[in-house]
């Protein structure tokens, strides 16, 4: 299946674009938009986790896969990661994705990763079956991966099942349907945590390096904790929107709290001893609390 192409829509404005390219996300379950950032981006980042690579251990375990590294973190482990995690257009469509089921969304992942020649196809999956809530109604989590060098069939490049979104209830589909995700360096993969897929097998001689970041819904746990790879003494050194992605945010109603406030409160220079709680509740809430006081709720006959 091909892939629109960011040519085809460009505009100026970043609204259009974020509806056009969700509209293709929500229809086929992925998209792969080419020439997002610039390739000097991606070499400075790639170039910060060089030794962080080389130092990283193999992968244990069936699903990880044993030629593979993967570690996270990496707003702490470069300063250039924020120009991928905070990309503008990619925040845009995932709001438009997941915001209708959420009042905050929140950074589910940063995990870079080696797939070293040898390496078997990984087993498909959907990634929003880390939790267990009800599938079919809900979008749990956009998936974004960024190459830091080219994704190839020959060395396992992320393996979709266009469509794949629509059969939720089918943990295999046929192999004859599936698309190799293939893309330089600069360009991006976003595709649904509905969305059937795998990394291929490496069966080159290239390893194949990049970036995952995923966004889910703000009243999820997140895969990676965030609030122990960014603790508050990081997460001060970051911009309140920065810190609200990586948790420092309370999600209505009065999640993820901390002694009753936004954990934001924790970002301040003196954190008072003794804090109050403050409600944050959803707008029907409000409405709600305040019709009961009214007398304006009426019990069921």
């Amino acid at each position: 299946m091909a892939y629109a192409v960011m040519n085809d829509v460009a505009r100026p404005d970043l609204a259009f674009q974020a509806q056009y390219w969700a509209g293709q996300l929500r229809e086929n379950g992925y998209v792969i938009i080419p020439d997002v950032i610039d390739t000097d981006i991606v070499d400075a980042l790639q170039n910060d986790l060089i030794e962080r690579f080389d130092k990283t251990p193999f992968c244990d375990g069936l699903f990880y896969g044993a030629n593979t590294k993967r570690f996270g973190r990496l707003l702490a482990l470069s300063r250039h990661s924020q120009a991928f995690i905070r990309h503008d257009l990619i925040l845009a469509i995932v709001n438009q994705i997941l915001r209708p089921y959420c009042s905050t969304i929140q950074l589910n992942l940063t995990q870079a990763l080696e797939v070293h020649p040898g390496s078997r196809a990984q087993v498909p999956h959907r990634d929003q079956d880390m939790w267990a809530g009800p599938k079919g109604e809900v979008e749990y989590l956009v998936n974004v991966m960024w190459p830091f060098t080219p994704y190839t069939r020959e060395n396992g490049a992320t393996m979709l099942w266009p469509d794949s979104h629509r059969q939720q209830d089918q943990m295999l589909l046929d192999p004859e349907n599936r698309l190799d995700a293939e893309m330089e360096p600069g360009s991006v993969l976003l595709f649904l945590g509905s969305t059937l897929h795998n990394a291929g097998e490496n069966s080159s001689d290239m390893i194949r390096r990049g970036m995952i970041v995923s966004y889910c819904l703000g009243w999820l746990k997140p895969y990676e904790n965030q609030w122990l790879a960014y603790p508050p003494e990081v997460a001060r050194t970051f911009d309140p929107e920065l810190a609200a992605l990586v948790g420092y945010c309370q999600h209505q109603p009065n999640l993820g709290n901390y002694e009753g406030q936004c954990p934001s409160v924790l970002l301040k220079n003196d954190v008072p001893e003794f804090l109050h709680a403050i409600d944050d509740l959803r707008p029907d809430q409000v409405q709600m609390v305040e019709d009961f006081y009214a007398g304006r709720l009426q019990a069921a006959a």
